[in-house]
């Protein structure tokens, strides 16, 4: 086996750089040191007189959360790939052969900052730092919901029944510890609808209803960046119109909201009026009745605006892989918190990239 030379690791990552590693574009353009204070009062570390191994730098673990999320990879995954690729060695600031941070470990931090409520401090506090780069919450907001899938549980009809009446996984399954702890009592079934293929005869085609199981993500993100701004994680089966009030934000400079026809409803345009935002809301078809030329062009143009938040689902799930492998909200909302931070810091580069182009 030939040995390695002495700069022979100097020389890779110098290569990997040549060839444009994407993790120092991203150490670059994100200053994660700036996150240091939210971290260090959210875990409340001690110092150290009791003994033991230092807990790694906070800043090198949220780094390990995010390229999680970005790649959507598991805990136990995460420790190898550590270990394995130079490239998230070095942007993460661990040294060849020195410790680096096991699965236990990063579920423990993760664990830990969701029990703090850091998630939301940190996506916020990037929000604060995109408004101070001169990314403001501009030309109005677009809200719209996505479902993210979770494993698929198998569950008898009393079981369901107890779901539903809000019993956790140890009431119901009380004499089966293991069983109960794998469990999902937060998400809930829902009907996805797809556009079918128009029928052969002429007829007019007929939506699919797709049972799908897992969380609902509810965000608004700004028209004029593109960056998420605010959202909010349920169960799969809550109504988008209902999140509504819960994703519109206040600092957005005009005053337009744009969404599909489930956000639609009297209380709704009542709540936009009062909040001074002005409705974009696609109208809804009456029943029984053809739609109408006017609205139906009126919808077609909000279309152009809203189809961008499609965008964003679109890169979560095809190219991050979003997906919900941890049991309970309070996990799955710690995964799309991270991922929606994520994505936004995929958006800064694409933006600081192309500004730098032209």
């Amino acid at each position: 086996m030939r040995q390695a030379g002495l700069f022979g690791l100097s020389d890779h990552l110098k290569r990997l750089s040549a060839h444009g590693d994407p993790l120092e574009e991203l150490s670059r353009i994100i200053d994660f040191e700036t996150f240091h204070p939210v971290l260090v009062a959210a875990l409340a570390y001690g110092d150290g007189a009791k003994g033991g191994r230092p807990p790694y730098d906070p800043v090198a673990m949220l780094k390990v959360l995010i390229l999680a999320a970005q790649n959507n990879v598991s805990d136990a995954r995460m420790e190898y790939l550590i270990r394995d690729r130079l490239s998230w060695l070095r942007f993460l600031g661990f040294d060849l052969g020195a410790a680096t941070p096991d699965a236990n470990t990063i579920r423990l931090f993760r664990e830990k900052l969701t029990e703090a409520g850091a998630l939301d401090a940190l996506f916020t506090d990037f929000d604060r730092q995109l408004k101070e780069r001169g990314y403001l919450a501009m030309g109005g907001q677009i809200v719209d919901a996505t479902l993210v899938a979770a494993p698929k549980q198998r569950n008898t009809e009393p079981e369901k029944a107890a779901i539903k009446a809000g019993k956790v996984a140890a009431d119901i399954w009380p004499d089966e510890p293991a069983r109960a702890a794998q469990k999902d009592t937060d998400a809930r079934w829902t009907l996805k609808f797809a556009k079918g293929r128009p029928a052969a005869d002429g007829k007019p085609q007929i939506d699919i209803a797709i049972p799908s199981f897992g969380y609902k993500s509810s965000i608004a993100i700004c028209r004029a960046f593109g960056f998420i701004r605010k959202g909010k994680v349920t169960d799969g089966a809550r109504f988008d119109g209902r999140m509504l009030r819960d994703v519109v934000t206040s600092d957005n400079t005009a005053s337009d909201v744009w969404a599909d026809t489930a956000y639609r409803s009297q209380a709704n345009e009542k709540w936009l009026k009062a909040q001074g935002r002005v409705s974009r809301i696609h109208r809804k078809k009456p029943r029984g009745k053809p739609m109408p030329d006017h609205v139906r062009r009126g919808n077609a143009t909000k279309s152009k605006v809203r189809a961008r938040v499609e965008h964003v689902f679109a890169q979560q799930k095809a190219k991050m892989g979003l997906f919900i492998r941890t049991i309970g909200i309070k996990r799955a909302e710690a995964k799309i918190t991270l991922a929606n931070l994520a994505y936004n810091m995929n958006r800064l580069i694409f933006h600081e990239r192309r500004a730098a182009m032209g």
